[in-house]
């Protein structure tokens, strides 16, 4: 790097700033060594104005401490600081002449990662490094540190002295727990301002060996297969260190094998990989029969096997290879079996075997190799006796065969290891006679049968035979017949019409078949009952007419559009199509039928014109056979054009009309009636006063004639109510309002019915009531019965009173005695 010259030729001044990165103990003083420069400034002085290469201007005064070896580090590109202190030029520079002592400023301040070891005994606090800013020239500098270790969890591990920027360690660091620290540190003036950027202090807690190996499991569990060859693998154990196993042999562990038991057949058996830990087989003669287990102690040791040790063990289980062969015990079985039987356990058949109980080496597989050529016979192990079982797949026939001998081989379910010899063991099976059922021959027989045959008429006959040696005597009956149509002869066999055979009845045949089964019972001291099949396959014949489908159809009256049936017939061909059609009972006055060409549907229409209503419609159906079937189509006809989209109901409630008129002119009757008897009650005084009470009344006649009328006499009290009326009188000039009008037939739209509207409706004129002259009930206002007493304006009318008898007076009671005595019996005074 070149400088200008300047005045100052023979003095250069060079401004260093070293700073030492220190790996150091703890020293036993109670005063820890300060290490750095004398003061914070060299100044070194050239002999002329330029500076070779490889040229000291001189040495700078750093004081160390003894044991700690120096670092030096110099941050300018131009010079090298050697390690006895000597700054060194690296290239030729000039020197400046200028008066002004030129300064190479520090670009900033660093500190190299610092390592300390963990668990350090202190004294505490204990120094570790300098921070240092080049800015402190007339400022007071503070500094203070931040981080983990500092200011955060764990909190107070690290400080730093506030004025001189010592960075202090106050308690032992534990590397398992935190192996590096990063910290940061700050550095502020008087007034709290920063001098300098945040800077990163490392701190490397370096490892020491204070933990041992641990195993992982307290027992490792391993297996392996007897026989097997060396070097195969059989587990593998790990065990941990947390010491440092990346930078120092701390935490590298060493696996060994410390003891075997048992020791057989050799002491070392097993081997174990030094750093993975896998445990192979080393030796041959591993045998599960001789020692099923072994247990391994296994060693770990740290420092790649030069530090602390632990231990742990490992069993190894010897698992069971097939290298014994099941051995029958006994070898030779006799057993007796009833013939007929199916799934009958005939005898079982034991075995021994040496391997391990219930595993595959142990489990036995039987085998028949001869004797069973109809494949008779049938044997299984049993789950956990692990015996033989043989049952019999077939029915043995002791007329066909009444011994076998049978030879039986038993393996295992897992491969033999090594070839070994097969057992064998003979079973001789004795078949035991029974009394056999009769067998129908064929036991399903098939006959064809025509249906409808006459009843009493042969079918067939089906007979068994019995298969047992002696002759025994069989007889037959039906177990089965779902209709009730056959009977079976008892000793023959025959088996005869008793109803109807109907193809047709899809209840009880299927596909033209139906199906009956009959039995056969010997007798024997055990009766056995064998059973047959009888499959009638019916013929058939024409027996069914052809009908329609649908039964049901709704058509327009106007323009109408025909209606297809189906026609269906029940009997095969040639009893079907093609069919033929005929309308009968007139019905072909108003309906056409026609066939299509293939003879399987009907087309019915209309002729004429018919009102709308339900009408009945009788078609006659004829198969290719003649066969004729009436069938009665109910054909509901609308008031429409074409196709049928609705059909209305037509109004049947013109009836009602007649009957609410009725109702109607009695309710207005009833309440002009009502309005009329209103109108003359009137209130009236008493006839008479009280006994002793005597007044003059008198009377206005204001109109004449008509009778009298008084005010002591009500003529309503004489009235009896509606029970003495006459009798009920009729008149003819008033039509009756409680019989109601006949219902007239309407004038129809077809001229053809004509005839009969007319005399419908003059046989409903000539019998309606309603019809002049009328029979009505004459209507009268009642007044009552006769009185039984006379006018009173007879008295006066009278010559004399002698002509008059009032005696009567005195039977009305005390009210009329006065009157009695004025107008009654006595001479004259």
């Amino acid at each position: 790097m070149g400088l200008s010259s300047g005045t100052l030729a023979s003095l250069l001044r060079l401004f260093l700033l070293l700073q030492a990165q220190i790996c150091w103990l703890p020293c036993a003083a109670s005063e820890p060594c300060g290490t750095g420069f004398g003061g914070a400034e060299v100044t070194l002085e050239a002999g002329g104005a330029e500076l070779e290469p490889s040229q000291a201007p001189g040495k700078g005064l750093f004081v160390g401490c003894p044991g700690q070896e120096l670092a030096p580090l110099s941050t300018d590109d131009d010079f090298t600081v050697l390690n006895d202190r000597t700054a060194q030029e690296r290239k030729a520079l000039k020197i400046s002449s200028s008066k002004r002592i030129l300064r190479r400023r520090k670009r900033e301040w660093v500190v190299p990662p610092i390592s300390i070891p963990e668990n350090g005994k202190g004294p505490f606090p204990q120094r570790l490094n300098q921070l240092k800013s080049n800015k402190d020239r007339g400022t007071k500098i503070f500094y203070s540190i931040t981080g983990p270790g500092a200011d955060s969890p764990p909190e107070d591990v690290f400080a730093i002295e506030k004025e001189t920027g010592w960075l202090l360690l106050k308690v032992p660091l534990d590397r398992e727990k935190i192996a590096k620290y990063e910290l940061f540190g700050h550095a502020v003036s008087e007034n709290g301002a920063s001098v300098e950027e945040p800077m990163n202090i490392s701190i490397i807690v370096t490892d020491q060996n204070d933990h041992k190996p641990k195993f992982t499991q307290d027992v490792f569990r391993g297996s392996v297969l007897e026989g097997v060859l060396p070097g195969t693998s059989v587990m593998q154990v790990t065990a941990t260190d947390e010491d440092d196993a990346i930078n120092t042999y701390n935490g590298v562990v060493a696996y060994s094998i410390h003891s075997q038991e048992p020791k057989d057949p050799h002491e070392l058996m097993f081997t174990i990989h030094r750093s993975t830990g896998t445990i192979s087989v080393i030796s041959s003669g591993l045998d599960r029969e001789k020692a099923p287990e072994y247990t391994l102690t296994i060693q770990a040791t740290d420092m790649d096997g030069d530090g602390s040790t632990t231990t742990a063990v490992a069993i190894v289980e010897i698992l069971d290879a097939n290298d014994n062969a099941p051995v029958f015990d006994p070898q030779k079985y006799e057993a007796s079996v009833p013939e007929n039987v199916v799934g009958h356990e005939v005898q079982r058949l034991t075995v021994t075997d040496a391997d391990t109980f219930n595993s595959p080496a142990w489990r036995a597989v039987y085998r028949i190799l001869e004797g069973d050529d109809g494949d008779h016979f049938n044997i299984t192990t049993h789950s956990e006796s692990n015996q033989g079982i043989l049952t019999t797949k077939k029915g043995l026939d002791f007329e066909a065969k009444s011994q076998y001998t049978l030879y039986v081989e038993v393996t295992n379910d897992a491969v033999f290891v090594v070839k070994l010899p097969t057992s064998t063991a003979t079973v001789v099976v004795h078949v035991q006679d029974v009394n056999e059922a009769p067998v129908f021959v064929p036991p399903s027989k098939v006959i064809e049968v025509q249906e409808g045959i006459s009843i009493g008429e042969p079918v067939c006959t089906y007979t068994a035979q019995d298969p047992d040696q002696g002759s025994q005597k069989i007889s037959y009956h039906i177990l089965r017949d779902p209709a009730g149509w056959l009977a079976m002869d008892a000793d023959s066999g025959q088996v005869t019409a008793v109803g109807v055979l109907d193809r047709e009845d899809e209840q009880f045949v299927k596909n033209n078949i139906y199906e009956v089964t009959v039995l056969a019972t010997d007798d024997g001291n055990r009766p056995a009952t064998g059973t047959g099949t009888l499959l009638l396959t019916l013929t058939d014949v024409n027996d069914h007419g052809p009908v329609p489908e649908p039964r049901q159809i709704t058509i327009c009256n106007q323009s109408p559009v025909p209606q297809v049936l189906n026609i269906t017939d029940k009997d095969l061909a040639p009893h079907t199509a093609p069919f033929q059609a005929q309308l009968t009972h007139d019905s072909d006055i108003y309906w056409m039928a026609e066939v299509n060409e293939k003879g399987d549907t009907v087309a019915l229409s209309l002729k004429k014109f018919l009102k709308q209503d339900t009408y009945d419609v009788h078609l006659s159906l004829s198969d290719h056979g003649n066969k004729e079937q009436l069938t009665v189509i109910r054909a509901t006809v609308c008031d429409c054009h074409g196709h049928v989209k609705n059909c209305p109901e037509p109004w049947k409630g013109g009836f009602l009309l007649p009957i609410l008129g009725a109702i109607l002119a009695l309710l207005l009757l009833l309440l002009v009636l009502l309005l009329l008897v209103r109108k003359k009650r009137k209130v009236k005084e008493p006839l008479l006063l009280p006994e002793d009470d005597t007044r003059d009344n008198v009377f206005y006649y204001g109109e004449e004639g008509g009778g009298e009328e008084d005010q002591d006499y009500d003529i309503t009290q004489l009235h009896r109510g509606l029970e003495a009326r006459p009798e009920v009188v009729l008149r003819n000039d008033v039509a009756p309002t409680f019989i109601p009008t006949p219902m007239y037939r309407p004038r129809p739209a077809n001229p053809d019915e004509i005839g009969n509207f007319i005399i419908e409706n003059l046989k409903a004129a000539n019998t309606d009531p309603t019809a002049p002259p009328y029979d009505s009930l004459l209507v009268f206002d009642y007044e009552g019965s006769g009185s039984d007493a006379a006018s009173l304006s007879s008295l006066t009318s009278s010559a004399s009173d002698q002509d008059q008898d009032y005696d009567y007076l005195n039977e009305w009671g005390s009210r009329f005695r006065k009157l009695a005595d004025m107008y009654g019996g006595g001479q004259d005074d």
